[in-house]
């Protein structure tokens, strides 16, 4: 697949020349087998900076960013378990506004992930592989693996326990009430 390109600069002189020459735009567009609206821009750019040539195309734009990249790698460094939603706030308090998708791609490109689960959060726990309800872990065990999992880093909890849960385990054994 071909990438597009810029009209040639012959061709854009002819057709500037022949507006200049007093045809119209939309006869100039028929001869020359180009868009009115090509003919009406490369005209007004002629007459605005003495040349139809082409805008530059392409390169790559600075990122958000990047002035701001040893503040934002200090700043996981001194808080690790921060959010990018927390990280987004601290950034447009001080005047620097970015999409998620932005931060997103400067923590992608520096090798950073938020990705944490539910359970890690709920019990202060290093995440396990094959989350109860999603697809199995690459053991394929699925939930059960999870449940064995969850009952060796407990210290035995019931892996019998609905989907897994190590709270409810925990608040059993304990014999206070289980609250979600």
């Amino acid at each position: 697949m071909r990438m597009p390109r810029p009209y040639s600069q012959d061709l854009r002189n002819r057709v500037v020349a022949s507006v200049a020459g007093g045809r119209s735009c939309r006869v100039t567009a028929t001869i020359f087998s180009v868009s009115v609206a090509t003919v009406v821009r490369w005209s007004q750019r002629f007459q605005m900076t003495g040349s139809a040539a082409a805008l530059a195309m392409g390169g790559r734009r600075p990122h958000r960013l990047a002035d701001k990249r040893e503040w934002l790698l200090a700043r996981i460094a001194e808080k690790p378990d921060l959010t990018l939603r927390a990280i987004r706030a601290e950034l447009a308090a001080d005047g620097v506004k970015v999409s998620y998708g932005a931060g997103w791609a400067f923590f992608a490109r520096e090798g950073i992930t938020f990705k944490k689960t539910r359970l890690a959060k709920l019990t202060g726990r290093v995440a396990v592989r094959g989350w109860p309800g999603r697809h199995p872990g690459r053991d394929g065990t699925g939930c059960a693996g999870f449940a064995r999992a969850v009952a060796a880093q407990d210290g035995g909890a019931d892996p019998s326990m609905p989907r897994g849960w190590p709270l409810l385990a925990r608040a059993r054994r304990s014999g206070a009430a289980a609250s979600r």
